[in-house]
């Protein structure tokens, strides 16, 4: 389950990166002596963050359908997978600067 979190979190890295003339995705981990924290980074489209709690709802999308193909499922799977695994997922970004999607897992 959790390579799903992974495929849904990287594609929407690419996805949302895609137009940019240089595109980076960063992805890395942080061990904070009580969870595994996991990021994917991008300097994409972005977001605004007070649409944030929107994120992982499904069928909710911040951009237009005509902009960037999906269905608004994949972050929500991603969030249900991981609570599954006593985790959280969450979220920073900054319209058109890129976001940083991170999940965490207890150890």
């Amino acid at each position: 389950m959790l390579k799903q979190v992974w495929f849904n979190l990287i594609g929407n890295a690419i996805k949302y990166s895609f137009k940019k003339l240089n595109p980076q995705i960063e992805v890395s981990a942080i061990d904070d002596g009580k969870t595994n924290i996991y990021y994917v980074r991008d300097n994409g489209a972005g977001f605004d963050m007070k649409y944030s709690s929107k994120l992982f709802g499904v069928f909710q999308r911040l951009h237009r359908s005509d902009e960037f193909k999906g269905t608004g499922v994949g972050l929500a799977l991603a969030k249900r997978i991981i609570s599954k695994h006593s985790g959280e997922i969450w979220a920073e970004a900054e319209l058109d600067k890129g976001a940083v999607f991170y999940f965490s897992i207890p150890k």
